[in-house]
């Protein structure tokens, strides 16, 4: 197994799962609450874990929604407290892994889940008593396992960000056998979501070289193996490459993403039927066509690096090779063809001036420049 002790501890190989009841000692976890959704349970990756922690007796919430909510939250945290769970394991997606970040805070904090969102001011108020959580993805995506963040669609309908370092997993058990039987459009959504990372938290400004190492090597890796794995879904080392391009997207997280999450977060909000792979697929073109004249992106030739670690000429047109790469894999041409219209843009903008991620865009977008985002990926 190779271990890497970056932000936390990583447990990365095939079979990795079996490692779940010393990583639970390993972390004073006597009586976990599962997190999980009805798709993993009926893919028998949910017993697959039970089976690896060796007890019957273990509640599982298996009623994660494709975008977790508040209430979804308020669920899981009743029964965490019924059940006098002490930790909490998710397996599954970027959606049960941010559904059971929720839970960590509601089943420990007071109020409502809005009060510790990061628009509100809230990630000071998340304190070291959150519920320790070990996460292991069953996508190739979100790397969530490694990331200090959850995404929340709350009561009121807003789609808002949790951060706190207090949220990062203990452990991440990072299995690439769970995604073998994953179907080829959900491969290509979160790959590409994948792809997204790697390229925003590249192109944010902030300084931090090991990041960005980091996130243009996974770019490389994702880039390479994305269509392997999406075609020939039993593919190993492609899933294995995903998987790790997955993982050290989010490592890089901590430079900040931007107006590509800015407006897929909101988006997101406005409809929660949409998924966020997709939409940062579709969202990747505009917004780099958008950054090409970002000083810091200009400064240290950050489109000519991504470029080159995608295997193409330094002067190639990203955006372009996105959208190729986009059709080869079978996504949307556009927005137009999820249903999005211009009636919704209004709201779509509102949102996405707001989210935490907008600030961290290596140029700070107008709402006329996020108008014009989305009529390039319409």
């Amino acid at each position: 197994m190779a271990l890497i002790n970056y932000i936390t501890q990583v447990q990365i190989d095939f079979g990795a799962i079996s490692l779940l009841s010393a990583e639970c000692e390993r972390n004073h976890i006597a009586r976990p609450l599962i997190i999980t959704d009805a798709g993993v349970v009926a893919a028998g990756i949910t017993q697959r874990a039970l089976n690896a922690l060796g007890r019957r007796d273990c509640p599982v919430f298996d009623q994660t929604p494709s975008n977790p909510t508040e209430a979804a939250v308020r669920q899981a945290s009743d029964m965490y407290r019924q059940n006098g769970c002490d930790g909490l394991i998710a397996v599954g997606g970027g959606s049960s892994i941010d559904c059971a970040k929720g839970v960590a805070i509601a089943a420990t904090h007071p109020g409502p889940l809005s009060h510790y969102a990061t628009i509100e001011g809230g990630s000071g108020r998340i304190t070291d008593g959150v519920a320790p959580l070990i996460a292991i993805p069953t996508t190739a995506g979100t790397g969530s396992e490694v990331a200090r963040g959850a995404i929340i669609i709350v009561d009121d309908g807003r789609k808002l960000g949790f951060h706190s370092w207090y949220l990062v997993p203990k452990s991440a058990i990072c299995d690439p056998e769970l995604t073998l039987g994953l179907p080829p459009g959900l491969t290509a959504a979160t790959g590409m979501d994948a792809v997204a990372h790697c390229m925003e938290t590249f192109m944010a400004p902030a300084f931090n070289p090991p990041a960005d190492g980091i996130g243009l090597d996974g770019l490389q890796r994702a880039w390479a193996h994305i269509e392997r794995a999406t075609n020939e879904g039993t593919d190993r080392e492609a899933r294995l490459q995903m998987m790790s391009a997955s993982m050290q997207g989010a490592m890089a997280f901590q430079k900040g993403l931007g107006c590509v999450h800015s407006l897929s977060h909101s988006l997101g909000g406005v409809n929660p039927r949409l998924h966020h792979g997709t939409l940062n697929a579709l969202f990747l073109p505009a917004v780099i066509a958008f950054n090409a004249k970002a000083p810091s992106v200009i400064k240290e030739n950050r489109l000519a690096r991504m470029a080159v670690a995608m295997g193409l000429a330094a002067d190639a047109h990203i955006g372009d090779a996105i959208k190729d790469m986009n059709a080869r894999l079978g996504l949307p041409s556009g927005l137009g063809a999820l249903g999005v219209t211009e009636r919704q843009f209004d709201a779509v903008i509102k949102g996405a001036m707001a989210d935490h991620c907008h600030k961290t865009n290596p140029r700070l977008a107008t709402a006329d420049d996020y108008r014009e985002m989305l009529t390039y990926a319409m």
